[in-house]
């Protein structure tokens, strides 16, 4: 059997969903908060689905937030060794159009197009980044933002996510919502799945049709209205 989710546009998250950049990540994070006598692992665990600058100011507020966040960009945008795409990144953009679907990333725009580089993947024709947007993720201002960009009805398009943050972010800006790995919540999200390479995408027309095998899919949500959450 086979679970099918039908839209116009689809929204990327990026970290943990086109790209293997966690290890990269959590070490720059880590240095960070050793240098500033923050635990790394709170520091960690509250990073996920988040904007630098939104962790800085809820880890240590008492600092020079725009500061903190450049120190970590710079190190992100060169730390690209190791970056890879996911499995089934590569598969699943080259099935939609380019013009039907964008990144929404928590990241700073230029790290978003470094790892995009190193995991060899299309160059998004549409970017939401950390400072495009006045509120982050789970705020649905940058899904909401994605969809105006793509010029799509925010009911017509599939977020695909990884963390919490961001399923909350897509279901409050009243999109649909397929959750990839561990973290995310089954029944949070419209389809959950292990990994891109459990999902396929078809195009006919203006209708892109995303499907899972039910054996991989861990939601019995079917296609249609976006459910609250």
């Amino acid at each position: 059997m086979i679970v099918d989710l039908e839209c116009e546009a689809v929204l990327f998250d990026l970290d943990g969903v086109l790209v293997d950049s966690l290890g990269v990540a959590e070490r720059i994070l880590r240095d960070w908060a050793a240098e500033h006598g923050v635990d790394g692992d709170h520091a960690v665990a509250l990073s996920h689905g988040r904007r630098d600058v939104d962790l800085i100011a809820l880890l240590a507020p008492d600092l020079d937030v725009a500061a903190e966040v450049a120190w970590i960009v710079d190190r992100e945008e060169r730390a690209v060794d190791g970056i890879t795409a996911m499995p089934g990144a590569l598969d699943l953009l080259a099935a939609v159009p380019p013009g039907r679907w964008a990144v929404v990333t928590s990241g700073a725009r230029a790290v978003a197009r470094a790892r995009m580089g190193a995991a060899r993947l299309p160059e998004p024709a549409h970017l939401v980044a950390a400072e495009d947007v006045r509120r982050g993720k789970p705020d649905p201002e940058p899904y909401l933002r994605g969809a105006r960009l793509l010029g799509v009805a925010a009911e017509r398009c599939v977020v695909i996510e990884d963390a919490m943050s961001g399923v909350r972010a897509a279901l409050a800006a009243g999109m649909r919502c397929v959750g990839v790995g561990a973290e995310v919540v089954p029944s949070a999200v419209t389809l959950h799945v292990a990994n891109l390479n459990e999902l396929s995408a078809v195009v006919d027309g203006g209708v892109i049709s995303l499907s899972a095998t039910a054996a991989s899919s861990r939601s019995t949500r079917r296609s249609g209205a976006p459910h609250a959450g």
